[in-house]
């Protein structure tokens, strides 16, 4: 296990949640293997120990009474101009730090937890800390290698079925001679709070990339997402048993 540095500074917890998510309806306080989803993000961060306070920023009274239920705070109810299908979920995430923040003293760094990545754990969000601070960086997002299909050999289809290649030179190359590629994945993002105030965004040039395991990585923005993570977490659940056996 992972322990929690002592010299942290001080650090702010914001889970995006909003009430109309359209793919997977409902899809933050559905169960997922008997509990809402939102929980496990929730839980997650509390067992983390690093955070002053953990804040559901929601449009949605039915999402925020049940993250009051599992441990965080629900300090007020999101615009609903940041709850739409455009609003870029860092601007519902400098919101929050803007009205529990107003001076700028009180946080150090923020992090940004979306609540349909249910399998990261209290230890990966310490170990995502760690190599923030270690590093140095002013902006560090999770990130996951790409598995078992190979980006470089990426196709475009055409209306005639042509196949066109979007990397020209590295389709003809082997796997194992072309460089690693990671996907961003919206589990742990870390930003100093000062930069969130002044870019209003996490991608700046110079960011960083922790990387997840997919297994816990997974984002759920379909019904074969929840799929799997449903899957995942019942593979887990037996692995502990039989470990515990």
């Amino acid at each position: 296990m992972i322990t929690a540095p002592t010299d942290r500074k001080a650090c702010l917890a914001v889970i995006p949640a909003r009430g109309g998510s359209r793919r997977v309806p409902g899809k933050n306080v559905r169960q997922l293997c008997g509990r809402p989803m939102i929980s496990y993000t929730i839980e997650a961060a509390i067992h983390s120990d690093l955070f002053d306070r953990i804040v559901v920023s929601t449009d949605s009274q039915v999402i925020a009474d049940i993250a009051l239920q599992w441990g965080a705070e629900v300090p007020f109810l999101r615009d609903p101009s940041l709850a739409d299908d455009y609003t870029p979920v860092s601007m519902v995430t400098v919101d929050a730090l803007q009205r529990l923040d107003r001076d700028g003293n009180q946080y150090a760094h923020v992090d940004q937890l979306m609540p349909n990545c249910p399998l990261r754990t209290a230890d990966d969000i310490r170990a995502s800390y760690q190599q923030f601070v270690q590093v140095g960086t002013k902006s560090q997002i999770s990130v996951m290698r790409y598995g078992w299909q190979n980006p470089w050999w990426a196709l475009q289809r055409s209306e005639s079925y042509e196949l066109q290649p979007l990397f020209e030179t590295q389709i003809t190359q082997r796997s194992q001679d072309q460089p690693e590629l990671f996907c961003p994945t919206g589990v742990i993002w870390w930003a100093e709070a000062a930069l969130l105030r002044q870019t209003g965004t996490y991608h700046i040039e110079h960011r960083t990339g922790w990387e997840i395991p997919w297994q816990r990585g997974i984002d759920i923005d379909t019904e074969e997402d929840w799929q799997m993570a449903e899957l995942l977490m019942q593979l887990a659940s037996e692995q502990f048993d039989a470990n515990r056996a």
